[in-house]
């Protein structure tokens, strides 16, 4: 980390929570940025899998069941 990165850190970790949250907030705003390659690749994956399980090749389960398995699991 340059000192640069450090300096930036330091004072927005002495921001107030709230104020953080927006920092925070911005900072992966700014990282989300549309790839129309990417795009391209998950538009053949939901059409992939819709067809999937339009053909009853995919077994589809509720959020519930598939969350169920993970309830055992816990936090650290």
């Amino acid at each position: 980390m340059t000192l640069k990165t450090k300096n930036i850190l330091s004072k927005a970790l002495s921001l107030e929570p709230a104020e953080r949250i927006s920092v925070v907030d911005q900072l992966l705003s700014s990282l989300d940025r549309p790839d129309p390659v990417i795009d391209t690749l998950w538009k053949r994956e939901v059409e992939s899998r819709f067809r999937a399980v339009k053909s009853g090749k995919l077994k589809t389960v509720s959020a519930l069941q598939a969350l169920s398995k993970y309830r055992h699991i816990k936090a650290a």
